[in-house]
């Protein structure tokens, strides 16, 4: 290892360093198992903002949607972003506020019991679907961070995919299972930064070494498709391709993802003054505009580097995945300074990919803590218990993610946007519903939860394989039969108890003052 890469190693030691400190401090404010959960619902609206974007974007802004531009194109990169951040906006807007002020009124602190005491569901079904739902669609997508951090280290250090897989793990776990809830938001907010930081500084110092923007344009200018957002085109075999109506429809359709994550509508829960949302939405749209907007940048500059032999010549968008990694190790060759700062923007790729994975650990684990064992299965638990097993069901998860991630070559976007796509079908349409339609019911709920899940398979390994028209993101398809099936059954099924019907109405009559 020379000195360069002894540089760059120290600025991402200080950074994980810093990141167990905060675990630590952090844990001291956990006092009961709703502290561990939703931190006591103490959250300002910077830290809110930021780290509900921070732990959305994950792998996915620093790996996953550079390595698609670059081997793509604008097309689905720049569609996909759009849809993102129309819902990014639209889910501030009208889906934070109520949350927050529903999910406080019915005292609930995992989204599973939100469901559970929003429907007024005694037997607790619908809670212990949701949080198998969480727990089936969160492993893959953790397992999708795990695989970030593989790549990262092993591109940069040489360094063996599983054994630099697996020690990001340990940090990751380390921290969440230190400070939970309160922890993942509060360094969320700090990764937030630093992949701002990376992501603008990247795209700056990889343009100039290729004479700038410019001569950045001019060499993909040539390239039928590759700048035009109704086409597409594939580096790979040279190709050009169509992007049409229907296909820019159901990439829009990532949007959708938004109202069901778990992760993101736990923030809105979590923030102190549900005032403060319009700050919070104003500082997340923005974010979310100007950071998809670099990251697809990245991608279009890295392939006149790819040209200039200054990165490696990638074969596919999975292999493509490491060019903020590449660039990076470009810039750490000039001397000492660069070589450390280098290690700083690659504490930003390692940042996006730990915000998301800690945030999806503690909602996990809360999942089966929670929401299966205290809630469903009655289980008489003292508060010091349940965070034992709360923390105990992070390192669980964690394993069963590290397994998934197992194989070097899976795809960190693929994978997300599989698991985005189940968690918007699932609970997306029960959430918009729930807290819109006063005669919406627990058989609704559960009916547009199980049909919008399992529509997620049944078309993504079923249909989809049709092709033609039928080859579209199986969100968008798999979001409409939840939401027809939700409503249809609640309307089949009678309205909700009256109480039911009468605390939505106290809650709309408050939002309106």
């Amino acid at each position: 290892m020379n000195m360069n890469d002894i540089l760059i190693m120290v600025a991402i030691v200080l950074y994980l360093a810093f990141m167990i400190a905060v675990g630590v401090v952090t844990s001291k404010k956990n006092k009961s198992s709703d502290d561990f959960y939703l931190g006591g619902r103490k959250l300002g609206p910077f830290v809110t903002a930021m780290s509900a974007e921070a732990s959305d974007m994950s792998g996915w802004l620093l790996m996953g949607l550079p390595g698609l531009a670059l081997m793509t194109g604008l097309a689905e990169a720049v569609w996909t972003a759009v849809g993102l951040s129309i819902g990014t906006y639209v889910n501030w807007l009208i889906v934070a506020k109520r949350l927050r002020v529903y999910s406080e009124k019915i005292n609930a602190v995992t989204l599973p019991e939100f469901f559970s005491k929003r429907f007024a569901d005694s037997s607790n079904i619908l809670s212990v679907i949701a949080a198998l739902v969480i727990i089936i669609f969160f492993i893959p997508y953790t397992a999708s961070g795990f695989s970030a951090c593989g790549k990262l280290f092993g591109t940069l250090f040489n360094m063996d995919y599983h054994l630099a897989m697996t020690l990001s793990a340990a940090v990751i776990v380390l921290y969440c299972t230190l400070g939970g809830f309160l922890a993942a938001s509060t360094t969320d907010f700090v990764q937030s930064i630093v992949m701002t930081v990376a992501l603008v500084t990247v795209v700056g110092l990889g343009a100039g070494a290729v004479n700038g923007f410019g001569s950045v344009f001019n060499n993909v200018s040539g390239l039928d498709g590759y700048l035009d957002i109704f086409k597409g085109f594939s580096v790979a075999d040279n190709t050009t391709g169509t992007y049409g109506f229907l296909t820019i429809v159901s990439t829009l359709a990532w949007g959708l993802g938004y109202f069901g994550m778990p992760h993101i509508l736990l923030r809105f829960m979590a923030i102190r003054d549900p005032a403060k949302l319009k700050t919070s939405r104003r500082v997340a749209s923005v974010w979310v505009v100007i950071s998809m907007g670099v990251a697809i940048l990245i991608g279009v500059v890295g392939y006149s580097l790819m040209k200039a032999d200054i990165v490696p010549t990638y074969e596919s968008a999975s292999a493509a995945e490491t060019i903020i990694v590449d660039i990076s190790k470009y810039i750490s060759l000039k001397n000492g300074f660069f070589a450390f700062l280098a290690g700083i923007f690659l504490s930003g790729i390692l940042a996006s990919t730990m915000s998301t994975a800690d945030s999806q650990l503690i909602a996990a684990s809360s999942s089966v803590t929670q929401d299966i064992l205290v809630d469903s299965m009655n289980l008489k638990l003292s508060e010091k218990k349940v965070m034992l097993i709360a923390r105990v069901s992070v390192i669980v998860i964690a394993l069963i993610a590290i397994v998934f991630a197992w194989d070097p070559a899976s795809s960190v976007f693929r994978i997300v946007s599989f698991a985005w796509a189940g968690f918007g079908a699932a609970f997306g349409p029960v959430i918009l519903i729930g807290l819109f339609w006063k005669k919406a019911n627990r058989f609704g709920a559960l009916a547009g939860m199980v049909a919008g899940g399992a529509m997620i398979f049944i078309w993504k390994f079923g249909i989809a394989k049709l092709g033609g028209a039928f080859a579209i993101y199986e969100l968008l398809p798999a979001f409409i039969c939840g939401a027809v099936a939700m409503i249809v059954v609640s309307l089949l099924t009678g309205a909700p108890d009256k109480e039911v019907e009468e605390t939505f109405d106290s809650i709309h009559a408050a939002l309106k003052e």
